[in-house]
């Protein structure tokens, strides 16, 4: 959040600056939170979760989840990285979401789901919101929206290089 409580926006030009941002962002993550990627289709949500998990130092590559929803990338800070697209398609999201046991992965790790908003947040009491949006000229703008916790003191310090 800035100075006046309005979400931290960023610019980003390309797939680098994305990525950067998403080190910035694990450099103020730890085990137990939750970030809740929202954006269009090609906005550059699983781009942003690539940086996370080079931030956190995860192993292997940070692949799109699509298929499997859910990948476990282990790490000092282990980061789940779920795709929520298709809990959207089912009467009850929020019960697949239980059925996917992922609180009991975000004591140990930094959980990251693409298409989570509206159907995730109960998983924590606080959580943060990335929206990115894409303009006309290719440049994605990204919003993070921290709700509870002390996310607005962790966000001030986030700066991408």
């Amino acid at each position: 959040m800035t100075a006046a409580g309005r979400p931290a926006a960023f610019p980003l030009a390309t797939e680098q600056d994305t990525r950067a941002l998403g080190r910035a962002l694990a450099a103020v993550l730890r085990p137990g939170d939750l970030v809740v990627l929202a954006g269009p289709l090609g906005a550059g949500k699983t781009v942003l979760a690539q940086g996370i998990g080079d931030g956190l130092k995860v192993a292997g590559p940070v692949t799109s989840p699509t298929f499997v929803i859910a990948r476990v990338h282990a790490g000092p800070v282990p980061m789940v990285h779920v795709d929520a697209y298709r809990l959207g398609d089912v009467p009850d999201p929020r019960a697949e979401v239980d059925d996917l046991d992922l609180d009991a992965e975000l004591e140990h790790a930094v959980l990251v789901v693409e298409w989570g908003e509206g159907v995730i947040e109960q998983l924590a009491d606080a959580h943060l919101l990335v929206r990115i949006d894409r303009r006309a000229d290719d440049v994605r703008v990204v919003r993070l929206v921290g709700h509870g916790g002390d996310w607005a003191a962790r966000l001030a310090t986030v700066r991408p290089r």
